[in-house]
């Protein structure tokens, strides 16, 4: 059980990182700073749904995460 644990560990780790360096942020580098947020208003309506998923994934990810490090550290 504990071998188990420690490989969905390592797998939902690397899918946690993943699913937080895909987010965008909130000034989205160089172009928010230049346009001052206007792009969000207009060029951003198609990525919202792409993000949404994102959030999703990252908070189900980080639960499980938290969840088999706990199990981990239970039989260890």
């Amino acid at each position: 059980m504990e071998a188990v644990a420690s490989i969905l560990l390592v797998i939902v780790s690397i899918l946690l990182i993943g699913a937080v360096l895909l987010q965008s942020g909130k000034s989205a580098g160089l172009s928010g700073a230049i346009s001052g947020g206007a792009e969000q208003m207009v060029g951003k309506q198609k990525a919202r749904g792409l993000d949404a998923v994102l959030v999703r994934a990252t908070v189900v990810l980080g639960t499980l995460f938290f969840l088999l490090t706990l199990l981990v550290a239970f039989f260890m």
